[in-house]
């Protein structure tokens, strides 16, 4: 069941039914079936995954609470690691790990005699994994007293909205919202629906519209300069569009049943640095990788070299989670160099410039630098092979605007869509943030959803494509 597949409306149509009628507990323990339903129209069998993870750390934190030493902790959380990041190993690196050795051991001619397992990804495993590390790395660090519910806590684990792709919520945001009676309004239903609506627009408009034109680039070894530029522009409008979509969905029908899921995207094109960048995109990752994994490392408390060398490990990570491929590393390790080489200029020029004109549009300029170099990485994000990536460098060094005008286009209507977001875009970014729309009079609101769903029908008449963050 996809977002955009009439058989999700169709499911969650019936899951607020029964939801309206039943009192709270009844609520959650209908929530929790829902979700295993939901995860389990992708692959049933996988459920088991998400409840051994549950099991472990249900019974971790809850052991870890009545711990009398450290030790004691230590070792729980070390067998809360163990599990949920072997699964992850298991499932998602087994196959990249073994073919990475095969290929070295090849170097100095040694062909291994083994079969690598054809293993199968689980759909959201890297969402929900980190998800309920963090529940039982803040026990551990005391930030958070562990729930006496099982089922509360199976149902922070698998919440449906969020399951598959986030965002990555954290147990002192998300638990209480489970535990605690929740209130239903008709206005925050209609902002539910306003963040469906924009969340569909953004994929059904704007991502899969764009996809065949970026693909057909992608698969052209003979691909211009000119061709490849546009393209890697496109992908990163169809990038964001696709994961920020879902998130948008995944917050909307949230907020129609009473939840609050942390804000995933805030306008993220328009940072003028990589450090702004990631404090607006995948939030939930950034902030994640930042509190458990930086500041594990030691953070930038033992002088700059070894805060690079914190940075450049977390962002190298983070690539890393984003898939089993060495160019999802590479991605990785050029957005560490990035968030370095803007760190040393802050240690140059630490004083930002004052709100005048003219920094005003130094710092359009800035933005408009910066979309370029986050446009790279995307290449780098989105290329096949290190030889794709080494060739479509080559080639970005000789363009001309005839190559630009031959490059592969999607419809008039989506390109509509792109200029509708960015106004979008640019009203939240200065008017108020995600709900400024509501100063606008009604019959404007009224116009622009209408012309959003007329949009919507347009579109919907293609192949739908699953969404891009699926696979990680």
């Amino acid at each position: 069941m996809l977002f955009h597949e009439a058989s999700f409306w169709a499911f969650f149509a019936v899951v607020l039914g029964a939801y309206l009628v039943l009192p709270h507990r009844l609520q959650n323990r209908m929530l929790l079936v829902a979700s295993y339903v939901f995860y389990a129209a992708w692959d049933w069998r996988f459920l088991s995954l998400i409840l051994l993870s549950t099991v472990v750390d249900y019974i971790v934190g809850g052991r870890m609470r009545r711990a009398v030493d450290q030790r004691s902790r230590w070792r729980l959380l070390l067998a809360s690691l163990g599990v949920n990041l072997g699964l992850l190993a298991v499932f998602k690196y087994f196959g990249f790990f073994a073919d990475s050795f095969a290929d070295l051991m090849g170097l100095f001619g040694y062909q291994p005699g083994w079969v690598t397992m054809s293993i199968v990804l689980p759909v959201g495993i890297s969402f929900y994994t980190f998800q309920t590390l963090s529940y039982t790395i803040d026990i551990y660090r005391k930030e958070l007293e562990p729930t006496e519910d099982f089922f509360d806590f199976a149902l922070f684990v698998a919440f449906f909205p969020q399951l598959v792709a986030g965002p990555i919520e954290r147990a002192r945001n998300l638990l209480p919202n489970i535990t605690a009676p929740r209130r239903l309004t008709w206005d925050q239903a209609q902002r539910g629906a306003v963040l469906c609506l924009l969340g569909l627009f953004k994929k059904i408009v704007i991502a899969d519209q764009i996809a065949p034109a970026v693909d057909q680039v992608y698969a052209n070894p003979d691909a211009s300069g000119g061709m490849v530029l546009v393209a890697t522009w496109l992908f990163a409008i169809q990038i964001y569009c696709d994961f920020s979509g879902y998130t948008d969905i995944a917050r909307g029908v949230s907020k129609i049943l009473g939840f609050r899921l942390m804000l995933n995207f805030r306008q993220p094109y328009f940072a003028s640095n990589p450090q702004e960048f990631w404090r607006r995109w995948h939030i939930s990752l950034s902030t994640w990788l930042r509190d458990y994994l930086y500041i594990s490392l030691g953070g930038n408390r033992q002088g700059p070299a070894r805060t690079n060398v914190n940075l450049m490990t977390t962002m190298a990570l983070g690539g890393f989670w984003h898939g089993a491929a060495w160019n999802f590393i590479l991605w990785g390790i050029y957005q560490g160099a990035l968030l370095i080489g803007h760190r040393a200029t802050q240690l140059i020029t630490p004083f930002p410039p004052r709100p005048t004109a003219l920094a005003k549009v130094i710092r359009v300029v800035k933005v408009a630098l910066f979309f370029q170099l986050v446009c790279y990485g995307w290449l780098l994000f989105r290329a096949g092979s290190f030889s794709q990536i080494a060739e479509y460098t080559i080639r970005l060094g000789d363009i001309t605007m005839a190559q630009i005008a031959s490059a592969p286009t999607p419809p008039e209507f989506a390109l509509v869509g792109v200029l509708f977001l960015f106004l979008w875009d640019l009203g939240a970014e200065f008017f108020g943030g995600q709900t400024f729309y509501l100063r606008l009079p009604g019959i404007i609101r009224a116009a622009i959803w209408a012309a959003m769903c007329y949009l919507i029908a347009l579109s919907a008449t293609g192949q739908s494509q699953s969404f891009i963050y699926f696979q990680f």
